[in-house]
């Protein structure tokens, strides 16, 4: 081209989640089977959305309205019901004013980075989702700046180094959580969420909290949503439901900003997300009909009840499999349907294999193995031994540690469970070859 039309950061826009999938399907067309542990939808992992939630979902359709558009922050009347639950929850009290909603949180992931500043950054966990860590890489055009979550300390994030880092780098602007986190299923106590939040005062700072499984998290777990500790610091609070319907395909979920009146550049930047979304006139408009009957009807939290009752039991099991190898560092889940397993420092090695009988998905494995981590060795060995589709920690989420993560969401439990030990026979093996 006459000129250079790449933008700088479109490097740092990586995906392993779903990039293996591209590895995956080419041993499917040779013949293996794939077992799915890759992505966290529902929905493809079978779970049956219940049938009057589907009833509602028809009901709205028949509605001409639910064919037009919406208007640009979203329906009104779905505003003010979020607006009405989150005030009752406790905390800061929030208006229909303050709900934007978006088509799916992908979207509004992206809205929330290419608005910002281009010096300015957001720091965020790791291991890191990889939506949020690619969209404020490619907005940097920088690798994403991290605070470590500490597999040694139960995936307790380390608040001496976000603010050692914080005072580092004055360009950092914001702190991003994820919580219940993924891919760690770890969940932020209310005194931990405190001291983010002082320190977010202490440097004038603002606070994104991704809160997508906040409906998912588990009993006992100390889940309390940012809204309940945030004072008068500035902050996003970001909520959808295609996790917790489960309704992925809707592409619904909405951005809850806090505290805009309490710092003038906050508000513009706010202003700079509402208007640019005001260039897409609007978000899908039947799950915004359908969001305030189906979170309204008595049938809907014991329905989540019983799907966190079986996360929790399945990473119950999973615990108590993969704890008993020596080699690993495994935690209780706390909440979402993922579960991260870390192998400790020195264990892996470029030596290590497993047998794969299939002559053909070896050859195709074989020409990956050059210049890769030795966890993502593990789950392509794994993949093309086995057809469990795993996610590499370490490139899949831009961790410091080695290690894999699979999901919670096999509706059938002996198969949940045959997978679960044959993923921990496979570990064996591999670190023993």
């Amino acid at each position: 081209m006459r000129t250079n039309i790449i933008h700088p950061g479109a490097d740092e826009l990586v995906y392993e989640i779903r990039e293996i999938v591209e590895v995956a399907k080419k041993l499917e067309k040779i013949g293996l089977p794939i077992i799915w542990e890759n992505i966290g939808d529902p929905v493809a992992k079978g779970a049956e959305v219940p049938l009057w939630i589907k009833e509602i979902v028809v009901e709205a359709a028949q509605e001409n309205g639910s064919y037009g558009y919406s208007p640009t922050k979203g329906l009104l009347e779905t505003r003010e019901y979020i607006a009405d639950e989150r005030n009752l929850e406790g905390g800061i009290q929030i208006t229909a004013e303050d709900i934007l909603f978006f088509n799916g949180l992908g979207d509004a992931i992206t809205k929330i980075y290419e608005n910002l500043h281009p010096d300015a950054r957001i720091i965020g966990p790791n291991p890191a989702y990889p939506t949020h860590s690619s969209a404020e890489a490619s907005h940097a055009g920088a690798p994403h700046i991290t605070y470590s979550l500490r597999p040694e300390n139960a995936w307790q994030p380390d608040l001496v180094e976000m603010e050692d880092k914080i005072k580092e780098n004055e360009n950092i602007v914001g702190i991003l959580i994820i919580n219940p986190d993924n891919p760690t299923g770890f969940v932020y106590s209310q005194d931990i969420l405190r001291s983010i939040v002082d320190l977010a005062k202490k440097y004038n700072l603002f606070i994104i909290s991704d809160e997508i499984y906040s409906n998912l998290s588990f009993p006992g777990s100390g889940m309390k949503k940012l809204a309940s500790v945030i004072d008068d610091v500035p902050a996003i609070a970001m909520r959808g439901i295609s996790k917790e319907f489960p309704w992925p395909g809707a592409r619904c979920g909405w951005v809850e900003f806090y505290n805009r009146d309490k710092d003038e550049d906050f508000n513009r930047y706010t202003k700079s997300i509402i208007d640019s979304k005001m260039l897409e006139v609007c978000s899908t408009t039947l799950p915004q009909k359908v969001l305030p009957r189906v979170m309204s009807d008595d049938r809907y939290y014991p329905y989540l009840e019983n799907r966190v009752e079986r996360y929790q039991k399945y990473s119950e099991y999973a615990y108590n499999v993969f704890s008993k190898i020596p080699e690993l560092i495994v935690h209780r889940v706390q909440g979402a349907f993922y579960m991260t397993i870390v192998f400790k420092e020195g264990i892996l090695t470029p030596q290590q294999t497993l047998s794969v009988s299939n002559i053909d998905v070896l050859n195709v494995i074989e020409k990956l193995l050059d210049n890769i981590s030795l966890d993502k060795r593990f789950v392509y060995f794994m993949l093309a031994s086995t057809g469990i589709c795993l996610v590499p920690l370490s490139s899949g989420f831009n961790a410091s540690h080695a290690g894999f993560r699979f999901t919670l969401l096999e509706e059938d439990e002996g198969k949940f469970k045959d997978n679960i030990d044959h993923i921990a026979s496979c570990v064996v093996k591999y670190l023993a070859s």
